[in-house]
């Protein structure tokens, strides 16, 4: 990693501050993925309302993050967009109470993800930040946005099992005023770049990168080849007899062991290079999803939903200590918002193709991911042999 930088302090309390921030934004995820459609549901939309209007969202997100991003790096204070972002998201949420329609829901919902898109990425780019100037731990601060995820998902999920599908719109808003408080405790740099990052030349921007450009982009089919697990996943387990409880169970294990790596992510950086993480995760995500498919019994899949730690967290971890070795910082947000469009768009495209596996092959279609993780490991290869062999460009 990056040595500290002591010409200058840190903002006080700043990984708590960013560890506040990453809770309440992964939160609004917690609620949104699991309960939303339960909502639309509760509206007696259609099953293609349903899928068009989720759909509407991440096309959207996907399109307004890397352009939130760019004008983020140009702002005299990227955490001023954190807060109109949560702000303005919050105003929807409170929208929904009195959108019914169809094309109401899908024109409030589809400006809540345009809106809320900025949010995680700017987080993300300020704890990057954080590691290239000081020194911090980027997992002791990403790990809580997965705290977060599970506390959401756990409280959302209890208080719709008592109300059912009202309980969807307050767990919402309840979620985006965290983020908004969030936003307010989000520790502030000022413009990005005005400290140079150590040892960078002007060469190191992401745009005339290629292969940081084909490094998220293998990153990206990593993570997309997760797409008809987050589908379809429970459907087979239902399929195979497993009871809600033990489902419940194989589902809190995966997010337990990302937990645990990013707890552990100062040791593990210590001991793998960032290029190790990713051809590991990739690797194991080959044999994850090839092995999916099989008759593995409940402790079997237990183990199998263990090695989640590989296939998201590592790669994840690669990824983010690679930019920070070789992505100047008045390009952080820019670089971030690119990320979340190779990971959104192609994690849409593997959920698209997942639908025609499993209608056509049903549980056998995972072997379809384990194909997307080999071009996610082949993308990744290419991108180490186009990395600049200089010093100052991070080779």
């Amino acid at each position: 990693m990056i040595p500290a930088d002591k010409a200058l302090s840190a903002p006080r309390n700043f990984q708590l501050r960013c560890a506040l921030a990453y809770g309440a934004a992964v939160a609004v995820n917690g609620v949104i993925l699991p309960y939303f459609p339960v909502w639309l549901q509760h509206l007696a939309f259609s099953s293609f309302e349903i899928g068009a209007i989720l759909a509407a969202q991440m096309i959207l997100r996907v399109m307004a993050a890397p352009l939130a991003g760019i004008i983020a790096d140009r702002m005299p204070e990227r955490g001023a967009m954190l807060v109109w972002s949560a702000g303005l998201s919050l105003i929807t949420a409170v929208a929904l109470f009195v959108t019914h329609s169809f094309w109401a829901v899908l024109l409030v919902f589809g400006l809540q993800a345009a809106l809320f898109a900025p949010y995680s990425t700017i987080v993300e780019s300020i704890a990057v930040t954080g590691v290239r100037r000081w020194g911090f731990q980027y997992g002791m601060m990403r790990v809580w946005g997965s705290i977060g995820f599970v506390a959401a998902t756990l409280a959302a999920g209890h208080s719709v099992g008592i109300a059912g599908g009202d309980a969807v719109l307050p767990a919402l808003v309840i979620a985006f005023v965290l983020t908004v408080a969030g936003a307010a405790a989000a520790p502030r740099l000022g413009k990005a770049g005005a400290v140079p990052a150590l040892g960078r030349g002007p060469d190191s921007g992401h745009r005339a990168r290629l292969d940081l450009h084909m490094l998220m982009f293998g990153a990206s089919l990593i993570q997309a080849s997760h797409g008809m697990f987050y589908a379809f996943g429970t459907l087979h387990w239902q399929q195979m007899g497993f009871s809600s409880g033990a489902i419940g169970i194989l589902w809190s294990a995966g997010v337990l062991a990302e937990i645990l790596v990013f707890f552990c992510a100062g040791w593990i950086a210590k001991r793998l290079s960032p290029w190790t993480l990713m051809r590991l995760g990739c690797a194991v995500a080959i044999v994850r999803w090839a092995v999916f498919p099989l008759s593995l019994g409940f402790i079997g899949y237990l183990v199998l939903q263990l090695v989640h730690a590989f296939t998201f967290a590592f790669v994840h971890l690669g990824l983010q200590y690679r930019l920070v070795e070789s992505v100047r910082e008045e390009q952080e947000s820019s670089v971030q918002g690119a990320y979340v469009f190779y990971n959104g768009g192609l994690l849409g495209l593997s959920t698209l193709l997942s639908g025609l596996l499993y209608r056509q092959f049903g549980a056998p279609g995972f072997l379809g991911m384990s194909v997307i993780a080999i071009a996610g490991l082949m993308a990744i290869a290419f991108a180490a042999r186009l990395q600049p062999h200089r010093a100052a460009a991070g080779g």
